[in-house]
């Protein structure tokens, strides 16, 4: 009796557990089912809730991350969605996870939040699974590029190129690679390749634009810059090199209304794009002797990033020139009024007769003999040529040179060289032992003080 009442109980319990087992296996996919059928409804709310209770009872059931997953993409909660796909990841794809678009949209959601070794791993597992896909291979070499590893970057985005050779993009990031490794030639060739296909494609102009200017085809480079302000992300980019090309091919005039266009378009005011396009902009105004716009635009890069190139011994070069006014004149004025400034030194500060003078591209030549009651120089009169200069560079030894072959060939025996700026040592070493004399900033700023004459700002007796 005992024996059959035991192997009763053990029917019935061994009923109920088939029952189970039974019932269990027909709920799941129906449970799946229902997720689904919300997901093509568009019932996102819904389909996240119901998801959620389910994986209170089964939390390692990949299938039901998977559609919470594409339930929080439907939402646009990206980060949440990754870590519904990570899951899946761990429990492994199963069931109606369809395996290909799971590890697309994983591979993407990776790259979007930064996590790029994750996505490399996922499309080079894609590459095993569609080894003809060149989206793929695209990718890696995207990711290989991020990480450094030109080598591999390369193999893979020449790859793509042969599985999908009109594909304008992979010629693009090739070419980008190509040309940050300097392998111009090449680099020029997958850019053309890539514009080819994908005309529309800025940036690829940009890149195009900068290697046609390292190889002085300014013409060109500034074609491909024009098109390159198309995207918004490169328009300052491409407006400062617009500048640059007008500045190499000194047209400062067509420089400075690109450089303007490019501080007025600026959004960030620390990126380095902004700071490059105020300098170059100063570069210009210094140039064309606006000095008050070039320390407004020096004052703004100080302002923002003091050690950024020679900034700050700009603003210590031109210090006097806010204080100074005598200096202001001899650096701005135009070049008649500065002329009269130049004979004006020379007759009064250095008690010269003036015979002739010659504006030249970086100041003024002079031709004087003394007079007199000069006291300069206890020597016999002889003309002598002064060749003042108000540029902002240092005066090199190569402008000496130049000066005393141009004093010879006009038969003369001494010169003077007078600078708003300085000398370098090998200009001062030069002219040591040769019939020329040096005035640097602090003495010429000395000789202003010593005259009066016709300009905007006259010594006050």
């Amino acid at each position: 009796m005992n024996l059959v009442l035991a192997l009763i109980i053990i029917l019935v319990v061994g009923i109920g557990f088939l029952a189970m087992i039974l019932i269990k296996s027909i709920a799941a996919p129906q449970r799946l089912e229902t997720l689904e059928k919300l997901l093509k409804k568009g019932k996102t709310q819904s389909a996240i809730k119901a998801a959620k209770a389910l994986l209170a009872r089964d939390q390692r059931n990949a299938e039901i991350h998977y559609f919470l997953g594409k339930a929080y993409l439907a939402e646009s909660k990206a980060e949440l969605a990754l870590l519904e796909f990570k899951a899946v990841n761990q429990i492994g794809v199963r069931g109606v996870i369809p395996e290909l678009e799971f590890r697309r949209q994983t591979a993407q959601l990776y790259y979007k939040f930064g996590q790029l070794e994750e996505a490399l791993k996922e499309y080079l597992l894609l590459i095993k699974m569609e080894p003809v896909k060149g989206e793929y291979y695209y990718w890696a070499g995207r990711l290989f590029a991020e990480r450094n590893r030109n080598d591999m970057a390369e193999k893979y985005l020449r790859k793509a190129g042969e599985l999908n050779p009109r594909d304008g993009k992979v010629h693009y990031e090739l070419g980008v690679m190509l040309y940050r490794d300097k392998k111009s030639p090449d680099a020029r060739a997958e850019l053309e390749t890539a514009i080819k296909y994908q005309s529309d494609n800025a940036q690829a102009y940009f890149y195009l634009g900068k290697i046609q200017k390292d190889s002085k085809d300014y013409h060109g480079a500034l074609a491909s810059f024009e098109k390159a302000q198309r995207d918004a992300a490169f328009k300052v980019k491409a407006l400062v090199e617009r500048g640059g090309c007008y500045m190499s091919l000194n047209a400062v005039d067509k420089a400075i209304p690109e450089l303007d266009r490019a501080v007025r378009a600026v959004t960030d005011e620390g990126s380095a794009e902004a700071l490059y396009a105020r300098y170059f902009l100063a570069m210009c105004y210094e140039k064309t002797r606006e000095l008050d716009k070039a320390i407004v635009q020096w004052d703004k890069i100080y302002a923002r990033k003091q050690n950024f190139r020679d900034v700050g011994a700009k603003l210590s070069q031109y210090q006097e020139y806010r204080a100074d006014d005598r200096m202001k004149d001899y650096l701005t004025a135009g070049s008649g009024e500065f002329l009269e400034l130049c004979k004006a030194i020379a007759a009064q500060a250095l008690a010269f007769t003036v015979q002739d003078e010659k504006a030249t591209p970086s100041g003024g030549d002079i031709i004087a003999v003394e007079n007199d009651s000069a006291k300069w120089r206890n020597i016999r009169k002889a003309p002598r040529l002064i060749r003042f200069f108000r540029v902002p560079d240092m005066v090199d030894e190569g402008k000496i040179r130049t000066l005393l072959d141009d004093m010879k060939n006009q038969n003369m025996s001494r010169a003077m060289a007078i600078t708003s700026s300085g000398f370098l040592r090998s200009a001062m070493e030069f002219a040591d032992s040769r019939p020329v004399e040096l005035f640097n900033k602090e003495q010429l700023q000395e000789l202003l003080q010593k005259i009066d004459y016709g300009g905007g700002n006259k010594k006050r007796g």
